[in-house]
């Protein structure tokens, strides 16, 4: 389904829709609504996924503006409504994770549940934020100069990703051709408005969180599991599960265990 909100035609993919409570999902950068249909498959809930802005088939303006996260807080509440969301559960993976928080952050009373896999609230200290934000304007540009394809072969290299080279070939090139749907402008301007060095950081405001949040994290995946136990320490309702033997991506790595754990969430619902 494509719906336009604020002048931006948004992508939306829903399973079960028979079936209650809601899982709203929000994918990770170079990812999509697509990323989430083998949860979709293993969840007896409805499950309810966005392109965000710039990937999949949702929009991918010129204008850097629509990418802020403000932007994107703002027509995730405006498409909820449209869809008669009220109240459900937020599932959030990487770069949707970040988004997912903020939306918790900004509109709490809407969530019944908050699921970060491999998330960040952003980075504290200004100088970190100025060093993240000129590597991902040059990844940006390099994007732009040198297109999808050659980003998506080196993309796929970067050692938080090394772990996904024991998975199946099958799954390794499902996971690439999503990448090559990309377009080049929707990635590199939500590197430039959405990336972790722009993103208002977060840290100081978990403490406000007041719904129970699920942290999930892949043993591999180190630097997000050290992150993940910080933000334990600044949330009230707080359960940190980390999985051993994969790394960022949870929901691809061990399909079987994600699921498990996103279904204890369903039950203490």
């Amino acid at each position: 389904m494509v719906t336009e909100i604020n002048g931006i035609n948004v992508h939306v993919r829903s399973w079960n829709d028979h079936l209650s409570p809601t899982l709203v999902c929000l994918h990770g950068f170079t990812g999509s609504a697509n990323t989430w249909q083998p949860l979709a498959n293993e969840v007896p809930v409805r499950l309810v996924a966005i392109d965000l802005m710039g990937h999949g088939a949702t929009d991918a303006p010129d204008d850097v503006v629509y990418y802020t996260m403000d932007a994107q807080l703002e027509i995730l509440d405006k498409l909820f409504k449209q869809l008669g969301l009220h109240s459900f559960i937020l599932l959030g993976y990487s770069l949707g994770g970040r988004v997912a928080l903020s939306y918790a952050v900004h509109y709490p009373k809407k969530i019944q549940h908050l699921i970060l896999e491999s998330a960040s609230p952003g980075l504290e200290k200004t100088e970190e934020r100025l060093t993240r934000q000129e590597a991902d304007n040059q990844l940006a540009q390099s994007i732009e100069q040198n297109g999808l394809k050659a980003f998506v072969e080196k993309w796929e290299t970067i050692p938080l990703f090394a772990s996904q080279k024991q998975l199946p070939k099958a799954v390794q090139q499902t996971l690439r051709e999503e990448r090559l749907q990309q377009r080049e402008i929707g990635l590199a301007n939500s590197l430039r408005g959405i990336g972790t060095g722009v993103m208002p950081p977060l840290w100081n405001r978990l403490h406000q969180l007041k719904m129970p949040v699920t942290l999930i994290t892949g043993q591999l995946d180190t630097k997000f599991v050290a992150i993940a136990e910080s933000m334990r320490e600044r949330i009230q309702q707080v359960e940190h599960r980390t999985i051993n033997g994969v790394g960022h991506a949870i929901h691809v790595e061990n399909l079987a265990e994600f699921a498990t754990i996103v279904k204890e969430v369903f039950q203490e619902i």
